[in-house]
């Protein structure tokens, strides 16, 4: 066996152990010493899949990966892909014809959220290994499908959860780790969309349930995720609440899309995608294609999400969640209270009256999903308050680009240094997407049905007090 043979395997392998979240203790092979690359395929070209799983891979990852095939329905936007992308690699239509002739180690899945089952399952059955967008994909059903098809399949299935690894939501798990407050009973979590990236789910595809599951799948899962991680513990039980009330029909009005809308002067909303030459270039060039409008009215008709939502979470361990999130905030950020048996975790992000922040909301959400990698350092603080004690400010230092600096640490950890040991055990497998995804699901039919369902009634995962 050749030793490139031996350093490829080597780290398929560590891919594989990191997707079903075990640490990796035989050494793998040096990368540099690697002379054959992970050979990658992606599916789905629209903004995250070029950006994040796209342009970013191919700059900072040159001598690990190489992509060998992109797939889109919408031959304009793999046109596009191809050049932005920076790679040389076919383009295909058909995503099997895609993984027959280029055989991909990887395929990465960033397609529109209702069809992630359709291209894990089959990427898994085609013999290959599978990193996923969140969410994992939109319904219990298909959850289910996804899971018979990496438990009858060799290959693993990789969930792209970026927020677990920022500074911030690290720091917050080693506290919980180290039992700062004692056992934690109860959780408050608060998550705030402003009316710029708030809005903009309902003027894209995510407004309607059968592309994206709501925001409770696609929103949500984000959210969740942290509190299965930060608690250790798997749900067990969810009641929720939610309605639509600000956007869709209850708009004042309506137009086709903001580029053509005769409501643009006086519409609060209105969005120019003409001063996005990225924008302009993936989706206005390419509506032609699919018909997919990227500035489409956020007061349509056919919106059919949620845009007030609030759930209370039970979890296996007993804790208890009241978890809740706002779409039409004026600012965009988050809040969350662990209250323990000893005392109080406080932590926030973003909150603009905490720090005299002065950038507008649309700067804030460019800077977040900044990939350049260039930030000025900051620090966040978060309260530790003792029972019958003073608090103590923990400072945390932190970025904003990136996802607080979670992207490029998953990056590394997924293509850099899989074998390394994490304390913090941020790695995401198959479970930890289902478990994600099965909260926002279980709210959903709490709404329609008036009742608390029970997780392990949707799929045939059972809730475990402690995560495995």
């Amino acid at each position: 066996m050749s030793k490139t043979d031996i350093s490829r395997r080597s780290f398929l392998t560590s891919v594989s152990m990191l997707a079903a979240g075990s640490m990796i203790t035989a050494p793998a092979a040096g990368f540099d010493l690697r002379d054959e690359k992970l050979k990658v395929a992606l599916v789905g070209t629209g903004v995250r899949g070029t950006s994040f799983w796209g342009k970013r891979l191919v700059e900072q990852y040159p001598d690990i990966l190489e992509f060998v095939g992109l797939s889109d329905i919408n031959p304009g936007r793999l046109a596009y892909a191809k050049e932005y992308m920076g790679v040389e690699c076919p383009i295909f239509t058909n995503f099997e014809e895609m993984v027959n002739q280029t055989k991909p180690d990887l395929v990465i899945v960033t397609t529109k959220d209702s069809t992630h089952h359709e291209f894990i399952i089959k990427g898994l059955q085609m013999g290959c290994d599978v990193l996923t967008e969140k969410p994992l994909t939109t319904d219990e059903r298909k959850c289910q499908a996804i899971l018979d098809a990496e438990r009858s399949s060799n290959k693993n299935l990789i969930v792209g959860f970026n927020y677990r690894w920022s500074p911030y939501a690290t720091k917050i798990k080693e506290l919980l780790m180290n039992n700062a407050v004692g056992k934690i009973t109860s959780v408050d979590f608060h998550w705030y969309l402003n009316t710029y990236h708030g809005a903009s789910y309902f003027r894209r595809w995510h407004g309607l349930r059968q592309a994206g599951g709501t925001l409770w799948v696609h929103k949500s899962t984000h959210h969740f995720d942290l509190l299965n991680w930060w608690l250790d513990s798997d749900p067990s039980e969810v009641f929720a609440y939610g309605a639509l009330e600000h956007y869709g029909i209850n708009g004042p009005f309506r137009g086709d899309k903001c580029r053509t809308c005769e409501h643009k002067n006086d519409c609060k909303f209105h969005w120019d995608i003409t001063k996005s030459e990225r924008d302009m270039d993936l989706y206005v060039k390419n509506e032609k294609y699919d018909g997919y409008i990227r500035d489409n009215c956020l007061f349509r008709e056919d919106i059919n999400i949620y845009d007030k939502m609030s759930a209370q979470i039970k979890y296996a361990n007993d804790t208890v969640v009241n978890y809740s999130l706002t779409t039409y905030s004026p600012y965009e950020g988050w809040r969350i209270a662990f209250n323990g048996m000893d005392g109080r975790i406080e932590a926030w992000l973003d909150i603009p009256y905490f720090k005299s922040e002065n950038m507008s909301q649309s700067e804030l959400h460019a800077a977040e999903m900044n990939q350049s990698g260039e930030d000025e350092a900051q620090s966040q603080p978060l309260i530790v308050h003792k029972n019958w004690n003073t608090f103590e400010t923990v400072n945390v230092p932190v970025e904003r680009g990136g996802h607080g600096g979670g992207d490029k640490r998953l990056h590394d950890k997924i293509f850099k240094s899989p074998n390394k040991p994490d304390p913090y055990d941020r790695a995401a497998g198959v479970r930890d997407g289902a478990m994600s995804i099965l909260i926002g699901v279980a709210a959903r039919n709490s709404i329609e049905s008036g009742e608390p369902i029970r997780i392990g009634a949707l799929t045939d995962l059972q809730p475990r007090a402690k995560r495995i």
